[in-house]
């Protein structure tokens, strides 16, 4: 593997190609290897960064398919991925990191939950409803309570195909679900582990997320989290016991609540590069991005020691502007100490959509803050055409 490292014959795959595609082939770039990206959108953020783009649906078997015969190891940057193409192409002999059966698992909600509570690994209580006739007779029969949280099973990120039900009045998403009882939630949290081949596993400093209401986004991310050293403990404790479980090579981000006597439950994960872990590129000796690439290529795992607090914003577009993207305040933002700018490249800017983070560097989480809240006030994601 070193030998092709060196001579830059190694081609690695990766299947969409959004903002952690495009970061991830930024890194890879840095180690000269060749890369190639799978995505139907000709304008996506990793195109002029990748060696080869491929126009394809990822979710076609023989596009999949197809792409994977091209490469010499595979990766993904999501997880609604055409799970029959990989586990041919892995049957076949290509590499596939992470693996196509673990993607499998992590794609269903569901099974998801049933593998935490299989392993007895803390988790909020969950039924699985195939329709809304299956909710109904859950709530006559006791079996569950308002309030819940309805999550489909397949296809749901950001927020999307997640509803929080109060009461009969509101409408059931439509699909199979996951039903979990409403957790009062204290805190929410994340942990990134890493591991590779050799069993060797890593965790990123707990990261703690703030969430804005109407959109259901992150909208910071602060590192280090305020949370005890024993609860720090436990969360990587966690973060490392689902990693090795799944017998896991990859990366795999795994957020946390904290409820309000101090349980902490897993919420859901995510077997790719994650948002909680953007501010590991400025803030971290390895970044998430550098150390998904070890991982994959059967090297050792660097170092996730802090090197600065930091806090992350993601920015998204203003409400009320939708078109060519400009971004106002970007010069002034960039005369504060500590302001690290990302912007994924993305042409095209409306209401709510991820186009850039921000992360701000300082020597105390307090005072990153401070000029996070500078940050938020002068850079606006606007468009020309209003």
């Amino acid at each position: 593997m070193i030998e092709k490292l060196v001579t830059s014959n190694l081609k690695m795959g990766v299947i969409a190609g959004g903002q952690l595609g495009k970061m991830l082939i930024q890194e890879a770039s840095k180690w000269d290897i060749s890369t190639y990206v799978l995505d139907p959108d000709e304008g996506c953020s990793a195109r002029n960064v990748a060696s080869v783009y491929v126009k394809g649906d990822f979710n076609d078997f023989d596009t999949v398919y197809e792409f994977g015969k091209r490469v010499d190891i595979l990766t993904f940057e999501l997880e609604n991925v055409n799970i029959e193409a990989l586990q041919k192409l892995k049957s076949e002999g290509l590499k596939i990191v992470p693996d196509p059966d673990i993607l499998a698992l992590i794609q269903d909600k569901g099974l998801q939950k049933e593998f935490y509570a299989k392993h007895a690994l803390p988790t909020s209580s969950f039924i699985c409803c195939e329709n809304e006739e299956e909710i109904t007779e859950a709530l006559q029969t006791g079996k569950l309570a308002y309030p819940f949280v309805q999550k489909l099973r397949k296809g749901g990120y950001d927020g999307r195909g997640v509803s929080l039900i109060h009461s009969s009045e509101k409408t059931l998403l439509d699909g199979t679900s996951v039903i979990e009882q409403k957790v009062d939630i204290d805190k929410e949290i994340a942990v990134i582990a890493a591991r590779n081949s050799a069993g060797e596993v890593r965790c990123f400093p707990a990261v703690e997320m703030t969430f804005n209401d109407e959109t259901n986004l992150v909208e910071e991310i602060f590192c280090p989290a305020n949370i005890t050293q024993e609860e720090a403990q436990t969360a990587e404790a966690l973060a490392i016991d689902i990693i090795e479980k799944l017998d896991m090579v990859g990366l795999l981000a795994i957020e946390f609540f904290i409820d309000k006597q101090g349980q902490i439950l897993i919420n859901e994960v995510a077997p790719r590069p994650h948002n909680s872990g953007h501010h590991t590129i400025d803030s971290v000796v390895t970044s998430q991005l550098e150390q998904l690439l070890r991982a994959i290529l059967d090297l050792p795992l660097g170092s996730t020691k802090l090197t600065s607090a930091s806090v992350m914003l993601n920015l998204l577009g203003e409400a009320g502007y939708e078109g060519p993207v400009y971004y106002e305040g970007f010069s002034e933002c960039l005369a504060i100490d500590g302001v690290k700018i990302h912007l994924y490249g993305k042409k095209s800017t409306r209401p709510s959509r991820k186009m850039g983070h921000v992360t701000v560097l300082s020597d105390s989480v307090e005072h990153a803050f401070k000029k996070a809240d500078q940050v938020k006030n002068i850079l606006k994601v606007k468009s020309w055409e209003k």
